[in-house]
Protein backbone atom coordinates (compact mmCIF):
# COMPACT_ATOMS: atom_id res chain seq x y z
CA UNK A 1 0.00 0.00 0.00
CA UNK A 2 2.86 2.38 0.83
CA UNK A 3 4.48 1.66 -2.50
CA UNK A 4 1.28 2.46 -4.45
CA UNK A 5 0.91 5.77 -2.56
CA UNK A 6 4.51 6.67 -3.43
CA UNK A 7 3.88 5.80 -7.08
CA UNK A 8 0.75 7.91 -7.11
CA UNK A 9 2.55 10.83 -5.42
CA UNK A 10 5.43 10.59 -7.90
CA UNK A 11 3.00 10.56 -10.83
CA UNK A 12 1.18 13.61 -9.47
CA UNK A 13 4.46 15.49 -9.06
CA UNK A 14 5.86 14.57 -12.49
CA UNK A 15 2.70 14.98 -14.60
CA UNK A 16 2.53 18.82 -14.47
CA UNK A 17 6.18 19.07 -15.54
CA UNK A 18 5.56 16.74 -18.49
CA UNK A 19 2.49 18.68 -19.56
CA UNK A 20 4.35 21.98 -19.36
CA UNK A 21 7.14 20.61 -21.56
CA UNK A 22 4.78 19.74 -24.42
CA UNK A 23 4.66 22.30 -27.22
CA UNK A 24 1.41 24.21 -27.48
CA UNK A 25 -0.81 23.18 -30.39
CA UNK A 26 -2.22 26.27 -32.06
CA UNK A 27 -5.99 26.48 -32.25
CA UNK A 28 -7.68 26.35 -35.60
CA UNK A 29 -7.73 29.78 -37.18
CA UNK A 30 -10.99 31.18 -38.58
CA UNK A 31 -10.28 33.76 -41.27
CA UNK A 32 -13.92 34.40 -42.18
CA UNK A 33 -14.50 38.14 -42.59
CA UNK A 34 -12.90 41.24 -44.16
CA UNK A 35 -9.16 41.84 -44.13
CA UNK A 36 -7.18 44.98 -44.97
CA UNK A 37 -4.02 44.01 -46.86
CA UNK A 38 -0.84 45.95 -47.46
CA UNK A 39 1.04 44.40 -50.39
CA UNK A 40 4.58 45.73 -50.94
CA UNK A 41 6.23 45.18 -54.33
CA UNK A 42 9.35 46.68 -55.89
CA UNK A 43 6.97 48.97 -57.85
CA UNK A 44 5.05 50.28 -54.84
CA UNK A 45 2.46 49.39 -52.25
CA UNK A 46 -1.16 48.36 -52.77
CA UNK A 47 -4.00 48.09 -50.27
CA UNK A 48 -6.53 45.50 -51.45
CA UNK A 49 -9.48 44.36 -49.36
CA UNK A 50 -9.91 40.61 -49.03
CA UNK A 51 -13.08 38.90 -47.88
CA UNK A 52 -12.59 35.31 -46.74
CA UNK A 53 -15.15 32.58 -46.14
CA UNK A 54 -13.67 29.58 -44.37
CA UNK A 55 -15.29 26.14 -44.07
CA UNK A 56 -12.93 23.77 -42.29
CA UNK A 57 -9.62 24.01 -44.16
CA UNK A 58 -11.27 25.30 -47.36
CA UNK A 59 -10.98 29.01 -48.10
CA UNK A 60 -12.97 31.00 -50.69
CA UNK A 61 -13.67 34.68 -51.12
CA UNK A 62 -12.85 37.83 -53.08
CA UNK A 63 -9.75 39.95 -53.56
CA UNK A 64 -10.62 43.56 -54.39
CA UNK A 65 -8.10 46.16 -55.52
CA UNK A 66 -8.28 49.55 -57.21
CA UNK A 67 -6.42 48.29 -60.27
CA UNK A 68 -8.07 44.92 -60.79
CA UNK A 69 -11.53 45.17 -59.28
CA UNK A 70 -12.98 42.17 -57.45
CA UNK A 71 -11.61 38.70 -58.28
CA UNK A 72 -12.38 35.29 -56.75
CA UNK A 73 -9.89 33.44 -54.58
CA UNK A 74 -9.50 29.87 -53.35
CA UNK A 75 -7.15 28.38 -50.82
CA UNK A 76 -6.54 26.41 -47.66
CA UNK A 77 -5.90 27.01 -43.98
CA UNK A 78 -3.85 24.44 -42.09
CA UNK A 79 -3.05 25.32 -38.49
CA UNK A 80 -1.40 28.73 -38.57
CA UNK A 81 -0.60 28.59 -42.32
CA UNK A 82 -2.73 30.01 -45.11
CA UNK A 83 -2.30 29.76 -48.88
CA UNK A 84 -4.66 31.18 -51.45
CA UNK A 85 -4.68 31.95 -55.18
CA UNK A 86 -6.35 34.92 -56.83
CA UNK A 87 -7.29 34.09 -60.42
CA UNK A 88 -6.59 36.82 -62.95
CA UNK A 89 -4.45 37.25 -66.07
CA UNK A 90 -1.52 36.51 -63.76
CA UNK A 91 -2.36 34.22 -60.82
CA UNK A 92 -1.44 35.74 -57.47
CA UNK A 93 -0.38 33.07 -54.97
CA UNK A 94 -0.29 34.23 -51.34
CA UNK A 95 1.33 32.19 -48.55
CA UNK A 96 1.33 33.41 -44.97
CA UNK A 97 1.39 32.78 -41.26
CA UNK A 98 -1.60 33.64 -39.07
CA UNK A 99 -0.97 35.23 -35.68
CA UNK A 100 -4.26 36.24 -34.07
CA UNK A 101 -5.95 38.81 -36.33
CA UNK A 102 -2.82 39.38 -38.45
CA UNK A 103 -1.37 37.49 -41.42
CA UNK A 104 2.14 38.07 -42.77
CA UNK A 105 3.74 36.43 -45.75
CA UNK A 106 4.75 36.54 -49.39
CA UNK A 107 3.01 36.62 -52.75
CA UNK A 108 4.18 35.26 -56.08
CA UNK A 109 2.82 36.69 -59.34
CA UNK A 110 3.21 33.61 -61.58
CA UNK A 111 6.96 34.10 -61.69
CA UNK A 112 6.58 37.68 -62.96
CA UNK A 113 7.35 39.29 -59.62
CA UNK A 114 6.87 38.89 -55.91
CA UNK A 115 5.77 40.84 -52.86
CA UNK A 116 5.51 40.76 -49.11
CA UNK A 117 2.24 41.42 -47.34
CA UNK A 118 0.66 42.12 -44.00
CA UNK A 119 -3.08 41.78 -43.42
CA UNK A 120 -5.22 42.78 -40.47
CA UNK A 121 -8.78 41.62 -39.84
CA UNK A 122 -11.22 44.52 -39.82
CA UNK A 123 -13.81 44.73 -37.05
Amino acid sequence: MLRSRRSLLAALLVAPALLAARPAVPGAADLTGKWAFEVVTENGTGNPTVTFKQEGEKLTGTYESQRGGARPLEGTVKGDKVTFTVKSGVDLVFSGTIIGDTITGTADFSGQGSATFTAKKTP
